[in-house]
């Protein structure tokens, strides 16, 4: 069957739309703890588990994925993401911390690794002439799912209660995570345009090489893009596990204001993927990165002090534009640098930071917070480690042309 590479791309952000309401999770970080009894470290504990199986899956599962292909694993996907939202809705009508951990981060984990790395080396080779727009149109409904996910779970929750909220979910995200795994495939002779064909073989017929994962991992480039990646990651999913609340307690905000933001944070996160990585289409990818670093320098510094709900807003949509933007960029960096072939299994292992960082970013903030009583201490923090990778970026950018790294000592 002859595919459309549009419809490919809706394929990819129905998968994404799905496995990225775990963005979501801060709004129901305070039901929970009034309904279960559990206290803010163990609750965030749910939302660390599940990034770090993300990373985790999505690192050692990357080559399996890239050898079974995007269908089965997009349905491998949807039967582990689909199974941790009936498993959480057990977990929380039995009142077991254990079960959460298990079905929601555990399982969830697993799912959300294996849909998050299965369209993005698929959409490269569908849009050859254009990385960063392919790579940022797949991950962006990642970033966008909490605009839907935020609003509707709060309201399944008011008018169904927790256990049926994931209950709910479970369907809606079996039939279209389904969907959307079916029509995913990689492109045959001749379904990729000519035009396309010919404009990315004029751009990289000189900087091209094709790494393994095992030669990629032997360059110095591959862990400077890890810590980097580890960087931007743990301060913005720090953010993201406590929004709604640290909206409530800092600047006074509504629970419905809070859950409201939410979903602004997804429009933001999803527009900044899409939005940044075109952006490193014409600028080169090391050049956002060092923007990225520089904005979010300024906006963690601007919002310890901040005390208006309309400025706390602003800074916190700022952030997660350049952290979703991290995410969406990312895959086009490593394609630049690793080239294509093997895009799938070191893309995964680079998710690996992302499984650390969504444990280090929630535990950070939630021992300060709860030592210090104040959000500012740990946003401070963040604005040094900001820094440390804003010289690394520099020197990584210094060490590359035009933003498509050589890697000259690995070649050969």
């Amino acid at each position: 069957m002859k595919r459309n590479r549009w419809l490919i791309a809706l394929s990819a952000m129905g998968l994404h739309l799905c496995i990225g309401s775990v963005y979501a999770w801060s709004v129901l970080t305070k039901p929970i703890m009034e309904s279960m009894g559990f206290t803010l470290k163990e609750t965030t504990w749910t939302f660390s588990l599940a990034i770090l199986f993300l990373g985790l899956s999505a690192g050692f599962l990357g080559s399996f994925v890239q050898k079974i292909g995007p269908r089965k694993s997009g349905l491998l996907s949807m039967t582990c993401f689909v199974t941790a939202m009936f498993g959480t809705a057990a977990a929380l009508y039995a009142h077991s911390l254990p079960m959460l951990y298990a079905f929601y981060g555990v399982i969830g984990g697993v799912g959300l690794g294996t849909g998050y790395i299965t369209p993005v080396s698929t959409l490269v080779k569908w849009f050859p002439e254009s990385r960063g727009f392919a790579t940022g149109l797949a991950i962006m409904g990642f970033g966008f799912a909490s605009l839907i996910a935020g609003p509707a779970m709060q309201l399944l929750v008011q008018h169904f209660g927790l256990v049926a909220n994931f209950i709910i979910l479970g369907c809606v995200y079996m039939v279209v995570m389904t969907a959307s795994s079916l029509y995913l495939a990689p492109p045959a002779a001749g379904d990729v345009p000519a035009k396309a064909e010919k404009e990315s073989s004029v751009e990289y017929a000189d900087a091209q090489p094709q790494f393994t994962v095992r030669r990629a991992m032997k360059t110095w480039q591959f862990y400077a893009i890890w810590w980097l990646f580890f960087t931007n990651i743990t301060c913005g999913i720090a953010l993201l596990s406590v929004a709604s609340p640290m909206a409530q307690d800092v600047v006074g905000m509504s629970p419905m204001a809070a859950a409201s933001m939410v979903g602004f944070i997804g429009l933001m996160n999803g527009a900044g993927r899409i939005a940044w990585a075109t952006i490193s289409d014409y600028i080169g990818r090391s050049a956002t990165y060092v923007l990225f670093f520089i904005i979010e320098i300024l906006a963690f510094w601007q919002l310890a002090g901040v005390t208006g709900a309309f400025s706390f807003q602003v800074l916190v949509l700022l952030i997660i534009s350049c952290y979703g933007g991290g995410f969406s960029c990312m895959p086009a960096y490593l394609s630049d640098l690793f080239g294509t072939k093997y895009l799938s299994a070191i893309h995964g292992r680079i998710l690996t930071a992302w499984g650390a960082a969504g444990v280090a970013g929630p535990l950070v903030l939630s021992l300060i917070k709860e030592n210090t009583n104040s959000y500012a201490v740990t946003l401070y923090f963040f604005v040094g480690a900001f820094t440390v990778a804003l010289a690394l970026m520099l020197f990584l950018k210094y060490r590359t042309r035009h933003g498509i790294a050589r890697v000259a000592e690995a070649r050969g």
